[in-house]
């Protein structure tokens, strides 16, 4: 795990940060200036659809690179495998939950940048998760939602 401090990341997670920030830079950036430096010399500028659209696109793209570099910079990766105290819900942790009618649900615990709630990765800063931190089996936690409050039991934790 890494010392520093900062939101937390899986390793999985940042790769695909870094993934994206090398495609971005290695693939799409370089065939943008092309299209640009071609339409630039085709004259007129200010009616020339590719080059305006190039340099609209290459603003995006920096933009995107930039954001990127910060989020990669601000994050600590944290090894979910790593994780000293497996009883207890933390980073990384893969939780089976059921609610007052016995519905069952299994969410995984991941960096904010990585959620995606119709896999079942949660954030690590949403109100379920925050809800969830240190938990162990057995806990009852209630999660506060726009819709009401909601009671869940932890049935099961997993950092595999």
């Amino acid at each position: 795990m890494s010392s520093r401090q900062g939101p937390p990341i899986t390793p999985a997670g940042y790769a695909a940060l870094r993934a994206r920030y090398d495609h971005l830079l290695g693939t799409e950036r370089p065939e943008i200036v092309e299209i640009v430096s071609w339409a630039a010399g085709n004259g007129d500028r200010s009616e020339n659809g590719d080059y305006l659209y190039g340099r609209k696109r290459m603003r995006e793209i920096d933009r995107e690179l930039a954001h990127l570099a910060r989020r990669m910079k601000a994050v600590r990766v944290v090894d979910p495998s790593q994780q000293r105290d497996a009883n207890r819900v933390f980073f990384g942790a893969r939780v089976e939950l059921a609610d007052e009618e016995d519905e069952r649900k299994v969410v995984t615990i991941v960096g904010d940048d990585e959620q995606d709630a119709g896999a079942g990765r949660i954030g690590w800063n949403s109100p379920l998760a925050r809800a969830l931190r240190g938990a162990a089996l057995g806990d009852l936690r209630t999660v506060r939602l726009p819709t009401g409050e909601k009671e869940w039991e932890v049935m099961s934790i997993d950092y595999a």
